[in-house]
């Protein structure tokens, strides 16, 4: 009995489930959505309602959260992922949370705002990692508990907060991002306004069971502002870059890529008559129109499906792989030659001199290790490339990005000269290379480093010592190899580490001993010739 109702006498829609009171049937104002529930429908699914997700919330796991998710309306969204980011033979490739690449991309634009629609937790983690790469821009959030959820509450409270952001003043963008929970809830962010008093609203799904790395999130958010801007573009005049329209055609860059690179890129297209345009994703919105205007597309970085997309609706032509070592730039300046209508001697004429310098670069910058790499930021394959014309022993390649249409050159290209490629790569198959090939260095990210160095195997992060370097053209070589050459260079350093501490800390050993007796034999061993140097010392010190 509670207050004197019997609970037990009130309907229940699935055995065991009680309603309390007729909060899920709350309907918000769409009349596009599909999902309104009809008069007399007992039991809706309705935009904003948790009713489909048997109270499993974001710890429902995967599948059940793509069951709600389908089941709340957002089925057609789903289907649109799986299609422009397959899955692998695994549940789950190697990447942090997908949101965290979407939300880095907004927080780098110049005007504009990001809010963040999801459970505290992840909201938390991913504004902290924001911060720590080094974003110092306040992250918006709109909270929410079970009732502004099932109510579709939740949305009313985004649009108030989208309302009064939209400060034209202040901002050109804000950009609304549902994490796993709204999206499997079906919180509608297409339903927002498209403006706000001239601000744009820009409204993204990034959920964890849908997009399957953080790489490719970026491409959601770019794909959706890539949208917005070609329709805006087709509508009428929009601005121009700040420093107004290049006078050459221009080769838009696709994928984030170290600074100096764009401009050795640049250089490389100045014979040909073609100059560098923006990199996408861009750091402000009048960037994306200069984007569309090019005369082709580098896809560098090969995963950007949505974003593609719009430059093929645009009547752009794309390029895949990058301009990395020699034969690696010869394709891609063919390629492009190609794509821009460019007369083959034309495009010989500018090779010669690039492709030279590139050939020094690589003859004085040797690598000679055995080295296996793995990472999840889409530019592996290029890295490979690089490698290889380097002179190393490359055996394996992981990404935790998918294989396309984009990057089947750089794959067929490493299989040719021996390298293995393991597209949407798991941690357990990158860590069994190392096993495998027992390389001198290991490139990968954080889990595969730590194995390759509990094995006395020199390791790099792949993010931060490898993909945030220069790759392109002839300042790649000497780039890659100082930093590959001296961390291998250290094997012995881990092998003396690894003999001095070799069983200490580990299974049956760890914890603090106090009896000498009792302590492994190498510690033991150490402790009594310390006891002899200093009588002072008791065992109580160690």
């Amino acid at each position: 009995m509670t207050d004197g109702l019997d609970i037990t006498e009130l309907p229940r829609s699935e055995p065991g489930e009680v309603i309390y009171d007729s909060a899920a049937k709350a309907v918000l104002d769409n009349p596009d959505r599909p999902d309104r529930p009809t008069e007399g429908d007992e039991s809706p699914v309705v935009a904003g309602s948790t009713s489909g997700t048997g109270g499993s919330g974001c710890h429902g796991g995967k599948a059940e959260l793509s069951r709600a998710a389908e089941a709340a309306g957002n089925g057609e969204l789903l289907q649109k992922l799986r299609t422009d980011y397959p899955q692998g033979p695994h549940d789950q490739p190697q990447s942090m949370c997908p949101a965290f690449g979407s939300l880095r991309v907004g927080l780098r634009m110049r005007r504009t705002a990001t809010i963040l629609s999801g459970s505290a937790c992840c909201v938390y983690g991913l504004t902290f990692t924001s911060h720590f790469y080094g974003a110092k821009r306040t992250v918006g959030y709109v909270p929410f508990n079970s009732e502004t959820l099932v109510t579709g509450k939740l949305y009313e409270d985004i649009r108030e907060a989208v309302y009064k952001l939209a400060d034209p003043a202040l901002y050109d963008t804000v950009i609304v991002t549902n994490l796993c929970v709204p999206t499997a809830s079906g919180v509608p962010l297409r339903a927002l306004p498209k403006e706000i008093n001239g601000v744009r609203i820009v409204g993204i799904d990034v959920p964890g069971f849908g997009v399957p790395t953080h790489a490719e999130a970026k491409d959601v958010l770019a794909g959706a502002m890539l949208n917005y801007a070609r329709l805006e573009a087709l509508a009428g005049p929009v601005q121009a870059p700040k420093g107004g329209r290049s006078g050459r055609p221009t080769i838009t860059l696709l994928g984030e890529m170290f600074p100096v690179d764009p401009v050795t890129i640049g250089r490389m297209l100045e014979p040909l008559g073609l100059a560098a345009g923006p990199v996408v994703p861009t750091r402000e919105w009048r960037e994306l129109y200069a984007a569309l205007d090019c005369a082709a597309v580098a896809a560098i970085h090969p995963f950007y499906t949505a974003s593609i997309r719009e430059f093929n609706s645009a009547g752009r032509s794309v390029v895949g792989s990058a301009p990395v070592g020699v034969e690696g730039t010869a394709a891609w300046l063919d390629a492009i030659g190609d794509a821009c209508g460019i007369a083959v001697r034309k495009v010989d004429a500018a090779k010669a001199p690039i492709l030279a310098a590139t050939k020094a670069a690589l003859e004085a910058a040797g690598i000679p290790a055995r080295i296996t790499l793995s990472g999840y930021e889409g530019s592996e394959l290029i890295v490979g490339r690089l490698l290889k014309e380097s002179g190393a022993d490359l055996r394996y390649v992981g990404t935790a990005c998918p294989k396309t249409k984009w990057n089947e050159a750089d794959a067929e290209w490493l299989g040719a000269h021996g390298v293995h490629v393991e597209f949407r790569a798991a941690l357990e198959t990158d860590i069994a290379a190392v096993d495998s090939f027992e390389p001198d260095l290991a490139i990968g990210t954080t889990p595969v480093v730590q194995h390759a160095k509990q094995k006395s195997i020199p390791g790099l992060y792949f993010t931060n010592l490898i993909s945030a370097r220069p790759l392109m053209g002839p300042a790649g070589p000497g780039s890659l190899a100082a930093v590959i050459n001296a961390a291998a260079g250290n094997k012995a350093r881990f092998d003396t580490m690894s003999a001095f501490f070799e069983g200490v800390g580990k299974d049956h050993t760890a914890g603090i001993w106090h009896d000498p007796r009792r302590l492994p034999k190498k510690t033991a061993k150490a402790a009594k010739t310390l006891l002899a140097a200093k009588a002072s010392v008791t065992m109580e010190d160690f």
